[in-house]
């Protein structure tokens, strides 16, 4: 990372046999923090790929579509300007189809979902509790949530790594196998889920001519079938009136598109009086289409549907109010915090990582009325969550909102780089509290909150 004729140069070791939990967790707990407190003007990045899966040399187990998922986070940084070198890489099918993905991130193209479980490891764990620890006297990002460091021998002594693969040895030759294996199953999901034709589509009513949209987006003026929409309509009294009837066949129009692999992301304003009422009616059509994993990540004052199921198909965000409380592991509350420094704590410290645990098919992002966020943290927000959920997010805001705001909203979900968020402030300590508070009720369930390795 380069800064004003400045480089920084720094180092986190992972042992043999990582993955991709361990590669984004590392991303999200120690690279992408002191990322944004330095605020670089360039990201280059050494892409080596002797840490893809079945490569003789890394003896890692990162897939391709990982290098997808760690191009697509590090482009939020220095306005998207990111250069990556190619270097190692010697398992040559592995090579050619993570350099694949990374090239196809840098020009914008959404990620794949991840394969496996996302667990760190014990070790991986270890070490970025370490670095962590080792660093936090030098940046103000680390010291927004408490870190020691653990001296183990499986992270600091020899004898206790993982044996390095002899080269021809039978065990090298069985990984080579499974790297082919695991390859081939990835590129048959590649093939069963392609590119979207349509990146990104609005759904804006009016659409205000101060908006100012990539040249390529989508003006979508289809409404869904007109009994449908009224059936659903027939749902909530907030729904009576011609306009919120209007928005909602709009919205479930641009919905579908996002369902049936037609358009990667969108973005559609609703009537304030209708936004809660919007918002579920969005979800449960999400859910009858088929949804898996549908997260909410809801902004201001929208309530939770009191009936909704905690029966693992959604998870809910609600950003508002002043107490942080898990209300169930699929049921998050926090407050908004007031700075730059607490806004990123909160982000990549918990929103990410309970994202990337829980791997949606949708990202339904509201923002309501009295929302409090500014045009920029908006815009990161949106473009963090595009990447777990493959692209697939649905932005939704208020009619009276900024065209400012619904503009940067496009251009971010179309894959462009979101603004600076400005000089970085540190955590108020209630922020630091309340994020503590929440990874304590949760990391037992969510593993990618953790930034230490279990005692």
């Amino acid at each position: 990372m380069a800064r004003s004729g400045r480089a920084q140069r720094r180092c986190l070791r992972l042992q043999v046999g990582m993955g991709n939990a361990d590669y984004v967790a590392a991303f999200l707990h120690v690279l992408l923090p002191l990322a944004f407190e330095f605020d670089p003007e360039l990201v280059l990045v050494s892409a080596g790929f002797d840490s893809a899966i079945g490569d003789p040399e890394g003896q890692m187990q990162a897939t391709p579509e990982c290098f997808a998922h760690l191009t697509q986070l590090l482009q939020v940084l220095a306005g998207g300007r990111v250069c990556a070198v190619l270097e190692g890489g010697y398992h040559l099918e592995s090579l050619s189809e993570s350099l694949c993905m990374t090239v196809r991130s840098l020009l914008g193209d959404p990620a794949p979902p991840l394969s496996g479980p996302m667990v760190p490891r014990h070790s991986a764990l270890e070490s970025i509790q370490s670095v962590r620890a080792a660093h936090a006297p030098h940046w103000l990002s680390l010291q927004q949530q408490g870190s020691t460091p653990v001296l183990s021998p499986s992270t600091y002594s020899p004898e206790g790594r993982p044996s390095p693969l002899l080269p021809g040895g039978p065990e090298l030759k069985a990984a080579a196998a499974q790297a082919t294996v695991a390859l081939r199953a990835l590129l048959d999901q590649l093939h069963l889920r392609p590119t979207p034709p349509v990146r990104m589509a609005v759904a804006l009513t009016p659409l205000d001519t101060a908006l100012v949209l990539p040249p390529d987006v989508l003006h979508q003026e289809g409404s869904s079938p007109k009994e449908e929409t009224q059936a659903w309509a027939r749902l909530h009294e907030a729904l009576a009136t011609e306009e919120a009837v209007t928005a909602l066949g709009k919205i479930l129009y641009l919905l579908d598109g996002i369902l049936d692999g037609q358009v990667s992301s969108g973005l559609a304003a609703t009537p304030a009086p209708a936004t809660v009422a919007i918002l579920d009616v969005a979800l449960r059509h999400s859910l009858s289409r088929g949804a898996q994993r549908l997260l909410c990540v809801a902004v201001g004052q929208l309530d939770r549907p009191s009936d909704l199921a905690d029966d693992g198909r959604t998870l809910w965000l609600s950003v508002r109010g002043k107490e942080a409380a898990a209300l169930s592991i699929f049921h998050v509350s926090m407050p908004l915090p007031g700075t730059t420094g607490g806004f990123l704590n909160f982000v990549l410290a918990l929103v990410l990582p309970l994202a990337y645990g829980f791997q949606p098919d949708l990202v339904l992002l509201a923002l309501g009325t009295a929302h409090g966020l500014r045009e920029s943290q908006a815009a990161l927000l949106a473009a963090l969550l595009r990447v777990p959920a493959g692209g697939r997010v649905l932005a939704l805001l208020v009619e009276e909102s900024a065209p400012q705001l619904a503009g940067v909203l496009a251009q971010v979900l179309h894959g462009e780089a979101p603004p600076s968020l400005g000089p970085f402030c540190v955590a108020s300590p209630g922020d630091k509290q309340a994020l503590m508070h929440l990874r304590r009720q949760l990391e037992s369930q969510w593993k990618m909150l953790q930034v230490a390795a279990p005692a």
